[in-house]
């Protein structure tokens, strides 16, 4: 059973920038396509990133010139690379494997505060 387990979240300032990562448990890894989504408090989820296998990637507008995501299939990896951070980018940042039915990881709280 696939499990994914999400790091990185904090407070940070205004302006500042976080590294989230998402370790991936079992195998197939680098089979499926990885994302991250964010959910606020009182909003719906929203997709934030997309990497396929090959690499190809997809941000929301939102986010387009401030985060970059990753992957490191060697270590079952896969990042958010967050800069030049809003409190609009206040959430609840989750990862995600495609394939199946998916699967979610915990969570990781990020707060844009100053």
């Amino acid at each position: 059973q696939v499990q994914l387990v999400e790091s990185g979240g904090g407070l940070v300032q205004p302006g500042g920038s976080l590294r989230l990562s998402c370790a991936a448990s079992g195998s197939g890894f680098s089979i499926y396509t990885m994302a991250w989504y964010r959910q606020a408090p009182g909003k719906q989820r929203e997709l934030v990133a997309t990497i396929t296998p090959v690499g190809s990637i997809v941000y929301a507008d939102s986010v387009k010139g401030r985060f970059a995501i990753s992957r490191d299939s060697a270590k079952n990896t896969v990042y958010l690379q967050m800069n030049s951070l809003r409190p609009e980018d206040t959430a609840v940042y989750y990862c995600y494997r495609g394939g199946g039915s998916g699967t979610w990881g915990q969570g990781t709280q990020v707060t844009v505060s100053s």
